[in-house]
């Protein structure tokens, strides 16, 4: 049971490590990675400045970090594809255009979310 304790550990120290790398690769390259954190911390703040349940302030946060992790499988994919191939193609295309709709589907869910506790808390 110990040997397999100290394995969790260490995969789950490893994955630590990757994650942190990945974010600091986006946050250096991705100038959308870095208007959405602006745009999750304005969010937390009014999150927690305004007169919200706890239900309501975990909503809010954690869909604002679903939009950050939608941008970085955005991220991920464009990467993915420029690897593979710098010739235009309709399905390279595609694959980011999907990508891309994704991020924005993620946030119109943090937007709608708003709207409706704001609609609640001032009707």
């Amino acid at each position: 049971m110990r040997a397999f304790l100290a394995e969790q550990c260490r995969r789950f120290g490893w994955t630590l490590i990757w994650s942190w790398r990945g974010w600091r690769a986006a946050w250096a390259s991705e100038r959308t990675l870095r208007q959405w954190s602006l745009a999750n911390i304005v969010s937390a703040a009014l999150a927690f400045a305004l007169p919200l349940g706890g239900t309501e302030r975990a909503l809010i946060l954690a869909l604002g970090l679903l939009v950050l992790a939608a941008e970085l499988l955005n991220t991920a994919i464009e990467e993915t594809v420029n690897l593979v191939s710098t010739d235009e193609h309709p399905l390279a295309a595609k694959a980011k255009d999907c990508a891309s709709a994704g991020v924005a589907l993620t946030a119109l869910a943090a937007g709608v979310a708003w709207a409706i506790l704001l609609w609640d808390h001032i009707g």
